[in-house]
């Protein structure tokens, strides 16, 4: 097992992801770049939590977890619009947006501890 998928952050962003992931495979109507947009959104947050933990410096690991946060950020922006768009149902975007919120606070508290 690696380090990374102890972490319960990463648990938590797989998770989301899934749901995206289903979400865009299943949406016919939504434009294209938007959709490639949150997919690799969503991707990113757990593949830089990934790349992050095997990291030997505090300092690259905070990198990586930050970018991962800003990741969070774009995701919650992005359900926002496509919801207000009328692309994303009340319920999916309540349940991503509530699961956004949680990464992005683990993700600050984890940041804030690795800092110098």
């Amino acid at each position: 097992m690696f380090p990374y998928e102890q972490l319960e952050v990463y648990k938590k962003a797989s998770r989301v992801n899934r749901k995206v992931y289903d979400f865009l495979k299943g949406n016919k109507s939504m434009a294209t770049y938007v959709k490639n947009q949150l997919g690799r959104a969503s991707l990113s947050i757990m593949l830089n939590i990934a790349e992050g933990s095997a990291k030997f410096s505090s300092r690259d690991r905070r990198n990586f977890l930050i970018t991962a946060r800003g990741s969070v950020f774009e995701c919650a922006s992005l359900v926002n619009f496509l919801y207000d768009e009328g692309e994303v149902p009340e319920a999916l975007k309540n349940e991503l947006y509530s699961a956004f919120d949680e990464i992005s606070r683990i993700l600050y508290t984890m940041i804030k501890n690795l800092e110098m």
